[in-house]
């Protein structure tokens, strides 16, 4: 079995493991060392302790004194009644790090959107957002996949993907989420990093799978 030369970052919340500089050869054979990535699960800027706070600026804080050159976000609110019907959380995000972003939705909330995004320091060029399937019966809340290519110094070029699988007790839906992003990403003609919050222990059956096509960044 063939596999891709990647990289799987996953974390619940903000995983230190995945703040580490990317080795170059899981990326690919070319040199791309230095490469700093970082996933992080912001529960819509708001710390769990204190429900009714909204705090981006503890957010860019996070992500600026890690200094990435690629983010991965989860949770993320658009326009919603819940974080501020004028706050969109990536764009603010971008702004403060001085990144450009791209806003994928998983769904409507609050009468706006509710979903995922990358952050990135260099070009980002042919986003797209993917669904991701839901087993009907698990009543599981609808997931999606978001990839950018990503123009890097020397010419070299990655597409970088990100996403938040189910979160219910069961494998499940991450089962059959994981197994369409496999499908999606080998059709990919770049060298592929994907970086998000899985929910999954390391030992479950969706890590599993994606041990057989993935290298992992490291291991927490």
């Amino acid at each position: 079995m063939n596999t891709f030369k990647t990289i799987i970052l996953f974390a619940i919340l903000f995983s230190q493991c995945a703040k580490r500089q990317v080795p170059s050869t899981s990326v690919n054979e070319k040199d791309t060392s230095g490469l700093r990535v970082l996933t992080y699960n912001i529960h819509h800027a708001n710390p769990p302790s204190k429900p009714d706070l909204i705090d981006i600026d503890a957010i860019a804080a996070v992500i600026n004194q890690q200094q990435p050159d690629i983010v991965a976000l989860q949770e993320i609110d658009a326009r919603t009644t819940r974080s501020g019907k004028d706050l969109h959380e990536s764009e603010q995000l971008a702004a403060k790090t001085g990144m450009s972003s791209y806003f994928a939705k998983g769904i409507d909330y609050g009468g706006g959107e509710y979903g995922i995004a990358i952050l990135s320091k260099y070009p980002m060029a042919n986003m797209k957002r993917y669904p991701l399937p839901t087993i009907g019966s698990t009543k599981g809340e609808p997931r999606v996949l978001a990839t950018a290519e990503i123009s890097l110094p020397g010419n070299k070029k990655v597409l970088f993907a990100c996403t938040h699988l189910d979160a219910l007790a069961t494998d499940t839906n991450r089962v059959v989420q994981i197994t369409r992003i496999l499908e999606i990403l080998k059709a990919q003609p770049l060298p592929v990093i994907l970086a998000g919050d899985l929910n999954a222990d390391p030992s479950s059956a969706t890590i599993g799978i994606l041990d057989s096509y993935f290298t992992r960044s490291c291991s927490t």
